[in-house]
């Protein structure tokens, strides 16, 4: 496991580094193998702006806290991570010792497709374009992910499905879960 601190619009000191290193070192003894921890420092309209991504077996922290003072955004950014990964242990131990049985869920009624035709006239611009790795998981740990994530949906290959699926929070609370066909 390494530490990358990367410092955007600030140049990093060695003694916030050392800082940052230390703190991030608390939340490395949780796991039993974690990736390379990338840490971006940067300053903007006077912000100091900490993100931290943690890859741990299966499942990513990320967290992004700012404030006035570097320092004060080191040790919010960590304790954001370390609630993440309490949260992540929590569901991890209600799963494993659950005395509750599976409610089955139903599937709602087909609904058919209507056709969209697009407008000639458009333009699509794509401004980002972002790649990943995709670790097989079932739609639970897919579900898990997003919420540590704090992300609306996330793109998963399910195994059991035999394919990349989609789970995605709804606004009613509840998630949704889409697995595609090819014709």
């Amino acid at each position: 496991m390494a530490i990358i601190v990367k410092g955007r619009n600030a140049v990093v000191s060695p003694a916030v580094k050392a800082y940052l290193e230390k703190k991030i070192d608390k939340v490395t003894r949780q796991f039993k193998a974690v990736g390379d921890i990338t840490a971006v420092l940067k300053v903007e309209n006077g912000n100091h702006i900490a993100e931290i991504t943690v890859p741990a077996k299966g499942i990513l922290l990320r967290a992004q806290e700012s404030t006035k003072d570097m320092y004060s955004s080191i040790d919010l950014v960590v304790e954001k991570i370390e609630r993440q990964v309490h949260k992540y242990k929590t569901k991890l131990m209600k799963r494993k010792y659950s005395n509750f049985r599976e409610v089955p869920v139903e599937t709602p009624p087909a609904v058919e497709a209507v056709p969209v035709q697009a407008e000639a006239e458009e333009d699509f611009k794509i401004i980002r374009s972002k790649s990943f790795t995709m670790n097989p998981m079932t739609p639970e740990e897919a579900i898990l992910q997003m919420n540590l994530l704090n992300h609306d949906f996330f793109v998963f290959y399910d195994p059991d499905f035999g394919g990349v699926s989609v789970v995605y929070r709804r606004k009613d609370g509840n998630y949704g879960l889409l697995e595609p066909k090819l014709e």
